[in-house]
């Protein structure tokens, strides 16, 4: 028997639906479909960029509003129809790539379609090869970016301890301008994937603005996840749910914990409380 109370199921993607090879599992997209089918809106919350999840989007027949960039951007990205979106200061971000010239800090910068670097590093290839995110090589001094591009998100990342290092130094030189969030995903388990966006943005504020756009309470929310990222996800859902996975400190903030990735956690939970 179908259970008809909630309406609305957003699900994190990295170490929540995408596992550390970077696919998800058949019972989990089988099961995501069978929600969709029963009319349940199924829709991604990442820190990802738009255009990194298309493939995945695509392959669970997935036709919503998703969010992207930590929260930072509410969208159907097939369309390219916007429902929220936070871009950050276009003279804080000059601030910030000046401040990453000085100090020998590669950093990336996002647009609600293009992903820009300055030079090829550990993190573009990534991106390209497990992200599938082609990076565009601008120079960041070059006017043309700040006048034609709305920079949505910026991308730190820590390989070492001494990326560790200068990516703390970057935060504390910004961290009353940006919001901060570590990350890191299970393909690369010992890897700080940092995203930068604007001040007041979260997951939590995305899925208000998500869920006010399709009329559907916040009661009427199952959002299951993984990340400290989640957690004003997983509180403000009607139905918090976290990953076996997940950090303690996630597992507290959630209503209910299901599997973990390896063993289908979100088919399970699908299952226990949609279908």
């Amino acid at each position: 028997m179908i259970n008809h109370s909630y309406k609305l199921l957003v699900v994190d993607i990295d170490g929540t639906l995408v596992g550390k090879d970077g696919n998800i599992l058949p019972k989990d997209r089988e099961a995501l479909a069978q929600a969709c089918d029963s009319g349940i809106k199924v829709s991604l919350s990442t820190g990802r960029a738009a255009q990194a999840c298309l493939s995945l989007i695509n392959q669970l027949a997935l036709d919503s509003y998703h969010t992207f960039f930590e929260g930072a951007l509410v969208s159907n990205p097939v369309n390219n129809e916007e429902v929220y979106v936070q871009p950050l200061s276009k003279a804080v971000v000059k601030q910030a790539v000046e401040f990453a010239h000085l100090n020998d800090i590669n950093i990336d910068l996002y647009s609600t379609t293009h992903y820009f670097v300055e030079r090829e590093t550990w993190s573009s290839k990534v991106h390209r090869d497990f992200f599938d995110l082609k990076p565009i090589f601008v120079d960041f001094n070059n006017s043309w970016i700040w006048k034609q591009e709305r920079i949505i998100k910026l991308g730190l990342v820590a390989t070492s301890p001494q990326e560790v290092d200068k990516v703390t130094n970057f935060y504390l030189r910004f961290k009353s301008s940006f919001h901060f969030s570590w990350v890191r995903t299970p393909a690369y388990p010992s890897v700080d994937f940092i995203n930068v966006v604007a001040p007041g943005v979260s997951k939590g504020k995305a899925l208000k603005a998500l869920a006010s756009h399709l009329g559907i309470p916040l009661t009427e929310v199952i959002a299951i996840g993984d990340g400290t990222n989640d957690i004003p996800l997983l509180s403000l859902a009607g139905l918090g749910i976290a990953m076996g996975n997940a950090p303690a400190e996630i597992k507290t903030a959630a209503d209910y914990i299901t599997l973990d990735i390896e063993r289908g956690g979100v088919a399970a939970a699908i299952k226990k409380f949609l279908l």
